[in-house]
């Protein structure tokens, strides 16, 4: 079993691994992974952000916006999920189950993110014993691939693009849950840059509705002449 599923207190394990079609249709699920899927999303984001500044002492803010979000990002995630051996125990509805849940990209990503929230939480919210572990599996992703996919991230095209045209504070994204099922919901995310509105993107996760919210709004940069 991979380190990042040792836990003192399983039941907060089992609670990281519960999505909310499992919980909706279980009376005793104990609620499910969501605010712990926040919370790893955040330690993830910061990790990263330190594990590139140690690591490319020489690379400018640009690229380690670019590579951070190519370490983070729903795919990259979902591999980490299933390296760690997150697939087959995550904690789904039969919906879920039947329509291909075990191998879906944003449930195994979003477990991913709870299980690190969790495992922060259950060992006394010391990021030092969390670290390591997530360190390993951003080494184990291939140099190229993260430049490659690095190089593709429409937000950070959108924000380079904002930054180097004046704005003082990064395009800011405004996402909600439309509906949807359980175990396919639908969300739709407004990105504003200093209070306007740049951009709109529907999507089936929180971060692919933001990536189609920062392309429609370099589709309208583009329209206007202002990008290649």
């Amino acid at each position: 079993m991979h380190k990042l599923l040792m836990f003192n207190d399983e039941k907060l394990l089992r609670r990281a691994l519960t999505h909310r079609s499992y919980s909706n249709e279980n009376s005793d699920a104990d609620g499910d992974n969501e605010r712990l899927e926040f919370l790893g999303d955040a330690i993830l984001n910061f990790i990263s952000g330190e594990y590139l500044y140690q690591v490319y002492p020489e690379m400018g803010e640009d690229e380690m916006t670019r590579r951070r979000s190519a370490l983070v990002d729903e795919k990259q995630l979902a591999r980490f999920a299933i390296e760690v051996g997150l697939d087959f125990r995550m904690r789904l509805g039969q919906g879920a189950i039947r329509d291909g849940g075990y191998q879906n990209t944003n449930l195994l990503s979003s477990t991913f993110e709870a299980v690190v929230g969790a495992y922060y939480l259950d060992h006394q919210r010391d990021i030092e014993v969390l670290r390591p572990l997530v360190e390993e599996l951003f080494t184990s992703v291939p140099k190229e691939m993260m430049t490659i996919r690095s190089t593709i991230d429409s937000k950070n095209k959108f924000q380079e693009f904002m930054q180097k045209n004046g704005a003082h504070t990064p395009p800011n994204y405004v996402t909600e849950k439309l509906g949807g099922a359980d175990h396919a919901p639908e969300f739709i995310s407004q990105v504003y840059v200093e209070g306007k509105l740049c951009g709109t993107g529907k999507g089936r996760s929180k971060k692919d509705a933001e990536k189609k919210a920062a392309e429609d709004g370099l589709a309208k940069l583009r329209k206007r002449g202002l990008l290649d």
